[in-house]
């Protein structure tokens, strides 16, 4: 009976062994799961933060750029200003001139 006994407590051993093995494992796979987790967290961080400065500095430029556009679109419009002044003044030198030739 005692022979039975140490029979069936080193079969339970044995089952006890092959179940500690595998949840060792298990960790393991746990623990590595984990870490490429956490790294891929620290990544995604730090592309996030990385982006975040990048969304701002591109919305300086674009306020930047705008202001840029609407100067030249200032300017742009008190030269077209300027030319028609001009161009008038230019039709009526014309214009004298014209009269000025008839009447010699």
């Amino acid at each position: 009976m005692i022979d039975e006994m140490v029979v069936n407590l080193k079969k339970e051993q044995e089952a006890d062994d092959e179940k500690e093995a595998y949840c060792e494992a298990e960790l393991d796979k746990a623990e590595d799961k984990q870490k490429e987790l956490e790294l891929s967290l620290k990544d995604s961080t730090t592309a996030i933060d990385k982006m975040t400065g990048d969304i701002e500095k591109l919305a300086t430029e674009i306020a930047e750029l705008e202001a840029g556009i609407k100067a030249l679109d200032k300017s742009v419009a008190e030269a077209t200003e300027n030319r028609k002044k001009e161009n008038a003044e230019y039709k009526d030198l014309i214009a004298s001139d014209s009269t000025a030739k008839e009447v010699l």
